[in-house]
């Protein structure tokens, strides 16, 4: 049971779930008008805690700025989307809070805080008019809030890059020039300046003269050489993104007879 005491620890605190998880930080108090009692706290939850989910106090105990409720982490980040106008629940909004948490609901008050035939801190027939536990439990100043949104980034993988390396074989063709020898049959007539060198030897006679012939052939042969080194490198590109997110406003007005500043009315109005 959280007492009106208990509230200033509360907010701030972190709220445990029945198996002893942390769900979240705790944003807000809600409490009954009639009985003072405390009767639903908000987490923050979701990604950043930009969301916050409506959780009862009637069976919630404090110790060392924990919170402890008997629901499961799962049921409380499943809890009806409720937009408290003012810091006030309806009853059509707060009847879902307590069908989804098991909690039976009446429009009927209690002693104990919760609507009537229930148990514990909170509730009454005006339970859905929570209001802000700096207001007149505490001192004549009402704290207006405001939800902000605060952006970050998370790291994730997104794909590998692999450097690989195969052999492949393709046939090559080079020119290569190459010189081959034929023997050619050559006369020539008997005339002055050969006539020595054509009656060198016996007038008639068999002879034979042989000439070799000779000629180049191509020859292959391979080597291996580098002709380039190839890597892997990384690059980092920022960028900027937008995202967006709905968040909630308190503002603050004036009823009756009050002598207001022009400044006043412009921050009242806004």
């Amino acid at each position: 049971m959280i007492s009106q005491e208990q509230v200033r620890d509360v907010i701030g605190g972190t709220l445990v779930d029945s198996s002893g998880d942390k769900i979240g930080k705790i944003g807000q108090v809600y409490m009954d008008d009639q009985t003072g009692q405390p009767e639903w706290a908000t987490v923050k939850t979701g990604m950043f805690g930009a969301n916050e989910s409506f959780v009862p106090l009637a069976e919630a105990t404090l110790a060392d700025s924990e919170v402890r409720v008997p629901y499961a982490k799962n049921q409380i980040h499943d809890a009806p989307v409720v937009d408290a106008n003012d810091g006030h629940l309806d009853q059509t909004q707060e009847q879902h809070l307590y069908d989804h948490y098991g909690l039976p609901y009446s429009e009927s008050a209690s002693d104990s805080g919760l609507p009537g035939g229930t148990t514990g801190d909170a509730g009454t027939e005006s339970a859905d008019q929570g209001y802000d536990t700096s207001g007149p439990n505490t001192d004549d100043a009402m704290t207006r809030s405001e939800e902000r949104v605060r952006a970050g980034t998370e790291t994730v993988q997104t794909g590998k890059a692999r450097l690989r390396k195969w052999v492949e074989t393709e046939e090559q063709q080079i020119s290569v020039p190459v010189t081959k020898e034929k023997a050619k049959l050559v006369t020539e007539p008997v005339t002055d300046a050969n006539m020595d060198s054509a009656m060198d030897g016996p007038a008639i006679s068999e002879e034979e003269h042989e000439v070799t012939l000779t000629e180049e052939r191509p020859v292959v042969a391979k080597e291996t050489v580098p002709v380039e080194r190839v890597r892997l490198e990384k690059e980092t590109e920022t960028a900027e993104e937008t995202v967006s997110e709905t968040v909630r406003k308190e503002r603050i007005g004036t009823d009756g007879d009050v002598d207001l500043t022009a400044a006043d009315k412009a921050r009242t109005a806004s």
